[in-house]
């Protein structure tokens, strides 16, 4: 039995055998699932996060996440089987190696892979023959080979001999209750066949399908395209929103019409913009590797320009909005919503998450008060704004009491994120003015009597 022969079998056995000891850096919304997901599926389970109290409360069983089951990871910790750790030496003992680091953009819009490369260099110093490692994190197409390997090799180790490597891409949708973790399918792909047919058994063993691909990069492109189609198409519905309000046709009948069609139509819906870590970073990361291989991804850079307006363009629509009803004019400089107050009903970046990257929401917000306007928000995920963040400024704000004397001091009322437990019928009841950018009030057939309900 030759030396590449002998750990590709070995691992082979333990992931059969649920005897491979899994390790996840990283344990945010797409690392925290999937380790509980690898648990779930009998594998013992370490996670390495360099948060502290992260990892503390994951360990003392807390709910870090809150559309997971609130026992959840409880239960996990009570058996042995699973635990979380600051400790990198963990990584030495594992048979596999999930990392599941961000991957945003720098200032320039371009791809940062800090996170990607500091995880491998951890991985490198504590990697040895025989273990697996496969990245998650959306990247360029080329990354796990070009930026990766040669980290994990510096010390001597070979990829597809010495020790596996592969990509899969993250599909985690947060708050999803229809589609989890384990029923997701799995894109998995490497440049070597051994490696190739490890990690396709690996996760054959935790979700409910696997699905090969011919390399590593065509993987990386695959959840690249995927963000992609969503960035395009919600440009595209965007658009088809003011087109169809100026002729006086309303975008969300024309849709639901539309999705009757069984064949050549899947249905995306207006709103306040775009956010999270995936749909409006992976079209960059694409964009900016055809670049760097001398193509170019016009309709993808238009979509990410459009949706990157779009908060702008609603906080310019509100001002004239207030300043007709109020019988004044915006002028053409200056600060139109002086004195206007406005509560924004979400703050996180989509329905009934605790997540606020890149939301629409804090953009919209920023653009309210420079145009002059006192902002508040009511979110039930977020009762204080943590540090951090795009809008470090934005720190400490507090949701707001969504009760009928309080939505009185608002000139406005704006739903930006449709969680499901705000009380929207009190809402439309008690203020004064409505402006919805979810379609909440008519999907749930709540009336806003006296004209003051503005579909945007």
């Amino acid at each position: 039995m030759n030396y590449e022969t002998s750990h590709h079998l070995s691992l082979k056995q333990l992931i059969a055998a649920r005897d491979a000891r899994v390790a996840v850096v990283g344990l945010g919304y797409v690392g925290l699932p999937l380790a509980l997901t690898a648990y779930d599926e009998g594998f013992d389970t370490t996670g390495v996060d360099l948060n502290p109290d992260r990892v503390a409360r994951i360990n003392q069983g807390d709910q870090v996440i809150s559309y997971l089951a609130s026992d959840r990871i409880a239960q996990a910790v009570d058996s042995g089987r699973f635990r979380a750790t600051q400790d990198a030496a963990a990584l030495a003992e594992a048979d596999i190696i999930l990392i599941c680091v961000p991957t945003p953009l720098t200032d320039a819009q371009d791809p940062d892979m800090r996170f990607v490369a500091a995880a491998a260099e951890t991985i490198a110093q504590h990697l040895r023959p025989g273990q697996m490692v496969v990245l998650e994190s959306s990247v360029w197409p080329g990354a796990t080979t070009t930026l990766v390997q040669p980290i994990l090799e510096a010390g001597g180790l070979r990829a597809g001999s010495d020790f596996f490597l592969a990509f899969s891409p993250e599909r985690e949708d947060p708050g999803n209750d229809k589609f989890d973790t384990h029923s997701i399918p799995k894109v998995v792909g490497a440049d070597d066949p051994l490696s190739r047919q490890l990690v396709e058994d690996f996760y054959r063993a935790i979700v409910t399908s696997a699905v090969p691909v011919s390399s590593a990069a065509t993987a990386e492109a695959v959840k690249l395209v995927e963000n992609s189609f969503r960035t395009v198409n919600i440009a595209l519905v965007n658009e088809l929103k003011t087109a169809l309000e100026a002729m006086d046709v309303d975008v969300w009948e024309v849709i639901e019409a539309a999705a009757t069609k069984p064949f050549g139509f899947m249905p995306f819906y207006p709103g306040p913009g775009i956010g999270g870590a995936c749909i409006p970073v992976s079209p960059a990361y694409l964009a900016w590797r055809a670049a760097d291989a001398g193509s170019d991804t016009p309709i993808i850079n238009l979509a990410r320009s459009s949706n990157d307006a779009v908060p702008s363009m609603l906080a310019a629509r509100m001002a004239a909005e207030l300043a007709a009803r109020n019988g004044s004019a915006i002028a053409e400089t200056g600060q139109p919503l002086t004195g206007q107050r406005i509560l924004l009903m979400g703050i996180a970046y989509k329905r009934d998450v605790e997540d606020t990257r890149r939301s629409p929401a804090l953009v919209l917000l920023d653009e309210l008060e420079k145009l002059g306007a006192e902002v508040e928000y009511h979110d039930p995920y977020f009762p204080r704004l943590p540090e951090g963040g795009e809008y470090p400024q934005l720190a400490g704000r507090t949701s707001q009491p969504l009760t009928a004397e309080n939505l009185k001091r608002y000139a406005a009322v704006a739903v930006i994120t449709d969680h499901s437990a705000p009380d929207y019928g009190l809402v439309a009841r008690e203020a004064a003015l409505v402006f919805d950018t979810r379609n909440v009030f008519e999907k749930a057939g709540i009336r806003v009597t006296d004209g003051r309900l503005v579909k945007m």
